[in-house]
């Protein structure tokens, strides 16, 4: 009677046990999914169901695919078994792809003895950072003017025809090459994970990029628009080492955990292989107009016409002003950032027109965007125009002779006689920057000034030199004097 009634309870704890792992089984498959944004082509290209696309039915999508690409750097061993691949690159490091031809005998026939045109592109994983893409890379361009973010290392490529890199495509290069033959490029990746994050007080974790590869044949008309295949592959890109020293740290924390951890973890590969995943559309971030980040003006200073009349004085303005409009859209706010260089920034003044961002006190602004970021944003809000260190005021000597011959000849008054002064403004106060600034007046090659000389006491002629232009005062007039160089084509300019 006592083993009867044992019976029922020992089923119960058995079937509680059953239970409980079933539970803790759907508990870490929730979880692992939940960590990483999949797609279907990212469950697909696991390795059971690669090992079924045999069976799948001939007209599948998931066929056996015609090419292959394996970026040799190593995956990090800190990534669940489940998860994609992760894999740290160094700022500017050359970093080889491989590019295989994976095809069966007689499969794409149409492509044998022929090349095939490939572009690889750096886009962001994160799907926020995706919707603000185009906003993400101009805020880049601005703040690293002349400076990609993937280049091709081409002495060290192999099998490569024809590379290319648009310059208003930043993070994009292409290049035609046969698979039938060895072909390795190198690529070289300048942006940083963390120049993408939204406060840089240090520590930040930065964003994921990814790598995709778009292999296109040729169509009728000899254009490569026919796509044959796409992969990709998870990447966070470090300053110089620091790659190296992120993995050393995976490594040593995997190593300290106990087995029964580390067997939810992918191990470390030597190499990255790229997934198979959708193409990468054709609309791009890349628009037909001007960027925001090259469309602010910048004023030279005006050059002197003619006699220097008072029709053609020069407007006595330092730099154009870009000032913030009440009456600005949300749309204007937004390009009024980027060309400021406050794009990290723009996400979280999507909506904001320009009436609402001149609302925002000084406090509102640092709060905001930070001490630094914020005192800065504030005073471009308020169009605080920078005063130019030197200010001096310069006559040609000849159009003051010009103006007294004049008056002696019509017997005008010394009051009604005027001469007209152009202001130059210095930043650097040196004497190059003088010279610059004297030859944009008269309309001539700074190469044609050879000297530049201040009349100093019984006339002498003092050579004008950084010190000199240093104690200059502020507001001081001069009359410039222009002497011919009798060794060259050159002048020599006294300021009188």
């Amino acid at each position: 009677m006592a083993w009867a009634l044992k019976l029922p309870l020992t089923d119960e704890v058995i079937e509680s046990g059953l239970v409980q792992d079933f539970d803790a089984s759907l508990s870490g498959i929730g979880q692992e999914l939940g960590a990483g944004a999949y797609s279907m082509s990212d469950v697909l290209a696991l390795p059971i169901f690669k090992q079924e696309e045999s069976n799948l039915p001939p007209d599948s999508d998931n066929k056996i695919l015609p090419f292959q690409y394996v970026l040799c750097a190593a995956t990090s061993p800190a990534v669940k078994l489940h998860d994609e691949t992760l894999t740290y690159l160094n700022q500017g490091q050359s970093y080889e792809i491989r590019m295989l031809d994976n095809r069966k005998i007689g499969e794409l026939p149409e492509i044998t003895g022929k090349m095939v045109k490939s572009i690889i592109r750096v886009v962001f994983h994160d799907r926020r950072l995706q919707y603000t893409e185009h906003q993400q890379l101009e805020g880049w361009r601005w703040n690293r003017p002349g400076d990609r973010i993937l280049d091709l290392d081409i002495p060290m490529s192999v099998g490569i025809i024809d590379p290319r890199a648009n310059p208003t495509q930043l993070n994009t290069v292409e290049f035609l090459w046969d698979p039938s033959k060895r072909t390795s490029v190198f690529i070289q990746v300048h942006c940083i994970s963390t120049e993408f994050t939204m406060r840089k007080h240090g520590g930040e974790k930065g964003v994921p990029f990814r790598i995709q590869i778009d292999t296109f044949k040729e169509n009728e008309n000899g254009e490569y628009t026919e796509h044959l295949h796409s992969a990709s592959c998870q990447v966070k890109v470090f300053k110089p080492k620091g790659a190296d020293r992120k993995q050393k740290t995976d490594r040593e924390k995997m190593e300290k955990r106990a087995p029964q951890e580390k067997e939810k973890y992918q191990p470390s590969y030597e190499t990255t292989i790229l997934t198979e995943c959708s193409p990468w559309p054709e609309v791009t971030y890349v628009n037909n107009s001007p960027s925001p980040g090259f469309n602010s003006t910048h004023n030279s200073f005006p050059v002197a016409e003619g006699n220097g009349s008072p029709n053609h004085q020069p407007e006595p303005v330092v730099q154009a002003a870009d000032n913030l409009l009440p009456t600005a859209t949300p749309q204007d706010a937004q390009q009024w950032l980027h060309r400021n260089r406050f794009s990290p920034f723009c996400r979280l003044f999507t909506n904001f027109s320009g009436a609402d961002l001149l609302k925002l006190t000084r406090e509102d602004v640092i709060q905001i965007c930070g001490p630094a970021d914020g005192i800065r944003l504030f005073n471009a809000l308020k169009g605080r125009v920078v005063r130019p260190r030197l200010t001096i005021y310069v006559c040609q000597e000849s159009q003051q002779a010009r103006e007294q011959q004049t008056k002696h000849e019509n017997g005008d008054a010394a009051a009604n006689t005027f001469f007209v002064y152009h202001a130059i403004y210095l930043e650097e106060l040196t004497s190059a920057e003088l010279t610059e600034k004297i030859a944009q007046l008269f309309n001539i090659s700074p190469r044609q000034i050879n000297q530049i000389f201040k009349q100093g006491p019984t006339g002498i002629h003092v050579l004008v030199s950084d010190e000199m232009i240093q104690n200059f005062q502020d507001e001081v007039c001069f009359v410039l004097d222009t002497m011919k160089d009798d060794t060259n084509d050159g002048y020599h300019i006294i300021l009188k």
